[in-house]
C-alpha cells in the first residue's frame, strides 16, 4: 500500500506541475501543427487531473492488480463533480441567465456610476455573495458568463484580466461562507463540528462580505477606464422568455441545490430538465454541456488523485498550531483542493475551536490562488479562458492576480 501511496503522491505532484504549464502546451501546439491536437488536449487545464487520475488507476492495476484498481476507483465519492456538472448547466441556461442579467441591470441603474462599471462591480461583489444561497459553482457560472463580454475581452490589458480573475476566484471562495451548505470546504465539516448557518454568518460571513466588497471595489476601480461605454449586451433571443418557463428553470435550480448530496435525485432532475429544454427549445440557448463535463472530469480526477494523499497531508495539518495552521492551510490550498484539507482536518480528534476556525479560514482564503484550490475554479477557467492570450489561463498570472484579494481575505479572517 505504501508503494501505491508514494506513486500517487508523485503523480499528484506531476499533475500540479502540469496545471502550471498548460500555456507551454498551447505554444507547442502552434509550433508543431502536426501534433497540435494532442498538445491542445494536454493544454486543457480541465483535462489535466482526469488524465493523471487515469494514469494512477492504470498504475495501481499494474502494481496491485486490476481488481484493486477498480475497487479504489469505485470507492471514491463523485457526488461533488456530478453536482458541479448539473448546477453549471442549469445555472447557465438562458432563462436563468437572462433573469439574473435583468436583476443585475436593474440594480446597476440604481448606482451612481456608468452601467458597465456598476454591472462589473455587482458581478464581482453581489453574485459571489449570492453563492451562499445557490452554491459557489452556480455563482461562478453566472458571474463568469456575465463578466466575459465586459471584462474578459481580448483588447483589455492582460494584467487587468488576471487581476479581475483573481478577485472573482477569491470572492467566490469566501463568498459562500455566509451559510453552512454552499462552500465545499465548509459543507464537508459543518455536520461533524456542528456548524450551522447562524454560526457561519456570525463567525465567517460578515468578515467574508467585507473582504468581497473591498476586493470588488478595488479591481473595478482599476478596470473602470477599460470597460465599454454600454453595459452587457443582451443575448440574442427570438422573443422574451415566458415567466412560467423562467420559474420552472429556477425550480430546477433550487431543487438541485436542495438535493445536492443525493446524486440519484439531482441526476434524475437533470434528465427531466434536459427533456424540458428540448420541449421548449425556442426559449433556450445551447446547453453548457461540453464545458460542464470537462469541469466534472477535472474534479473527478482530483477526487481520485487526492484520495491517496492523506498519508502526508493529515500529519502535516495535525502538527501545526492554530496561527501556523491558518497560513499552512492557505498555502496548501494552492496545491490541494481546499475541501480535501478541511475534510482531513475533520478526521483529527481533539482539535480546538480556534484550530478549526483557522483551518477553514485559511482554506477558503486561499481558494483563488490556483485552478485546483477551489471546486468552482475550473468552471471559471472553462468559461473565461477565451478572453486571454492563446485562449489559455496561465498559472503564474492567476497566482499574481489573486495575491492582493487573498491578502484582504486573510486580514479579515484574522481580525
Amino acid at each position: 500500500m505504501r508503494t501505491i501511496e508514494i506513486i500517487a503522491a508523485v503523480l499528484f505532484a506531476v499533475a500540479v506541475l502540469h496545471t502550471l504549464s498548460t500555456k507551454a502546451f498551447e505554444r507547442l501546439a502552434h509550433r508543431h501543427p502536426r501534433h497540435a491536437g494532442l498538445f491542445h488536449l494536454l493544454g486543457e487545464v480541465e483535462v489535466v487531473f482526469g488524465f493523471w487520475a487515469a494514469v494512477l488507476v492504470a498504475t495501481i492495476g499494474v502494481v496491485a492488480g486490476s481488481s484493486v484498481a477498480i475497487e479504489y476507483a469505485e470507492s471514491r465519492q463523485y457526488t461533488e463533480p456530478l453536482f458541479v456538472v448539473v448546477i453549471m448547466v442549469v445555472a447557465a441556461s438562458r432563462p436563468v441567465l437572462e433573469a439574473i442579467k435583468g436583476l443585475v441591470a436593474l440594480l446597476a441603474r440604481l448606482l451612481p456610476v456608468r452601467a458597465a462599471v456598476a454591472e462589473a462591480w455587482l458581478c464581482l461583489a453581489v453574485v459571489p455573495l449570492l453563492g451562499s444561497l445557490v452554491t459557489e459553482p452556480a455563482a461562478m457560472t453566472l458571474a463568469a458568463l456575465m463578466l466575459a463580454p465586459l471584462v474578459f475581452r481580448p483588447e483589455l490589458p492582460e494584467h487587468l484580466k488576471y487581476g479581475a480573475l483573481g478577485v472573482l476566484f477569491v470572492n467566490i471562495s469566501i463568498g459562500g461562507t455566509l451559510t453552512s451548505f454552499a462552500a465545499p470546504p465548509v459543507l464537508i465539516v459543518a455536520q461533524t463540528w456542528n456548524w450551522d448557518s447562524a454560526f457561519m454568518l456570525s463567525t465567517f460571513g460578515w468578515k467574508a462580505a467585507i473582504a468581497v466588497l473591498v476586493n470588488a471595489t478595488g479591481v473595478v476601480f482599476l478596470l473602470r477606464r477599460h470597460l465599454p461605454d454600454a453595459a452587457v449586451a443582451p443575448a440574442e433571443r427570438s422573443g422574451r422568455v415566458p415567466a412560467a418557463v423562467t420559474a420552472i428553470h429556477f425550480a430546477f435550480l433550487v431543487a438541485t441545490v436542495v438535493f445536492a448530496h443525493h446524486p440519484v435525485i439531482f441526476l434524475g432532475l437533470f434528465l427531466l430538465f434536459v427533456g424540458f429544454t428540448q420541449a421548449y427549445a425556442r426559449h433556450q440557448s445551447p446547453l453548457l454541456l461540453k464545458e460542464a463535463l470537462l469541469v466534472g472530469f477535472f474534479l473527478a480526477g482530483l477526487v481520485v488523485l487526492g484520495g491517496l494523499q492523506a498519508w502526508w497531508l493529515q500529519p502535516l495539518i495535525s502538527s501545526l498550531r492554530p496561527l501556523a495552521l491558518f497560513f499552512g492551510a492557505l498555502g496548501l490550498t494552492a496545491i490541494a483542493d481546499n475541501a480535501a484539507l478541511t475534510y482531513l482536518g475533520s478526521l483529527i480528534d481533539g482539535m480546538s475551536a480556534e484550530a478549526k476556525y483557522m483551518l477553514v479560514a485559511g482554506a477558503v482564503a486561499g481558494g483563488g490562488l490556483t485552478v485546483i484550490a477551489n471546486a468552482p475554479n475550473p468552471a471559471g477557467v472553462a468559461l473565461l479562458r477565451q478572453g486571454f492570450d492563446n485562449g489559455s489561463i496561465g498559472a503564474v498570472g492567476l497566482l499574481l492576480g489573486a495575491l492582493a484579494p487573498t491578502v484582504v481575505a486573510a486580514v479579515m479572517f484574522l481580525v
